[in-house]
């Protein structure tokens, strides 16, 4: 663990593990927590040096600012297991990269790539152990950093607290999902924060999903603030669509999140000789596409489940259905995706990272 902390990193090991507690075989997503997490404060204007501690509460002041202006952001990772019991970690750097635009959009501060790589290499390196290795699992690592100055007055906060816990988590399978393109709500707006993973996006997602779910749906398709014409995601993922040979989705932009599943598949797809666009998606392009049978695929990308079809979807009053097709685009690129992941393949990206 080479850095420039090193000689001031301290690890505290509980004292008794919970690994034996818990049951590989039935894990589900973000529910089980490893011993131990990483932590690090921000004071005086400077961070502090990481360290490592048993899993535990968090106790804050109620004048703490993250309750009342809500600066808080986080990131979604996974540390995989090869056969051979060696540890990886898949584009690490990206996530830290986007945890500090997440953080310069919101005021707070920039987290040094050494705290942040090496940090989480030396707790995965104590929680080894917790990395399931059945088909499709994987440790689901939260890196995540709030407010914690005080005070009433609307103003950023004077101090804050970085932590990356742990989850074990089993194969992430969302089954056959149907969504409702959203007509009235949006998910972001232009020059908001929607590009940040700052946490309050996903409050305000919350709502809107649930009264698509009091319709019958899993999950609703984001349009834009402005006209509702264009698609933009898929619930908290990006999203694609795959209408004859092509495979399109929509560009970066202030509303949409900079995915790294995304920007993988893009890579995938091109050398699988797979046509791809990125531009704007109408909503009325979808309902035609569907009408003429040139639709044949959609699906998010994110972290949890890489890849998550789309089965059908709504759109005023109306359902639309997706083929059944056996070979997709979706399960080729995730295949080709978690061989890289859990190192069954070569690595031509350079995207996978050894830890152990």
């Amino acid at each position: 663990m080479a850095s420039n902390y090193t000689e001031n990193f301290t690890v505290e090991k509980c004292k008794t593990s919970k690994i034996n507690d818990v049951d590989f075989d039935d894990l589900k997503f973000g529910s089980v927590f490893s011993d131990h997490m990483l932590v690090c404060d921000y004071k005086n204007g400077t961070w502090e040096a990481p360290k490592i501690t048993p899993y535990q509460p968090i106790t804050l002041e109620p004048s703490s600012k993250i309750f009342h202006y809500g600066q808080s952001i986080f990131e979604g990772m996974k540390a995989y297991k090869d056969d051979n019991g060696s540890v990886f970690l898949f584009r690490p750097t990206d996530n830290c990269k986007r945890l500090n635009i997440s953080a310069k959009r919101l005021a707070m501060p920039e987290l040094p790539e050494a705290y942040f790589i090496d940090g989480l290499k030396a707790l995965l390196e104590l929680e080894k152990d917790w990395i399931p290795t059945a088909e499709g699992s994987a440790l689901y690592i939260r890196p995540f950093m709030f407010a914690t100055g005080q005070g009433f007055h609307a103003s950023p906060a004077d101090s804050y607290k970085f932590i990356i816990a742990c989850a074990p988590s089993g194969a992430y399978f969302s089954g056959q999902v149907k969504v409702l393109i959203e007509e009235q709500y949006s998910r972001s707006a232009n020059g908001g924060v929607g590009f940040a993973k700052a946490g309050g996006n996903y409050a305000g997602q919350f709502y809107p999903t649930q009264l698509a779910k009091d319709k019958g749906y899993q999950q609703v398709i984001w349009t834009d603030d402005n006209t509702h014409d264009y698609i933009e995601e898929a619930g908290a993922m990006n999203i694609f669509v795959r209408i004859n040979d092509t495979l399109l989705t929509v560009p970066t932009s202030d509303r949409i999140l900079d995915g790294i599943t995304r920007k993988s598949i893009l890579s995938i797809a091109e050398a699988e000789g797979i046509k791809t666009e990125v531009r704007k998606i109408k909503v009325s392009e979808l309902i035609e596409a569907s009408e003429n049978g040139s639709l044949k695929e959609l699906f998010g990308a994110g972290t949890a489940a890489v890849v998550s079809p789309i089965s059908g979807f709504g759109f005023k009053g109306q359902d639309y259905e997706l083929p059944k097709l056996e070979n997709t685009y979706g399960a080729l690129l995730k295949k080709r995706i978690t061989d890289i992941q859990t190192n069954k393949v070569d690595d031509p990206y350079g995207w996978r990272v050894k830890v152990c």
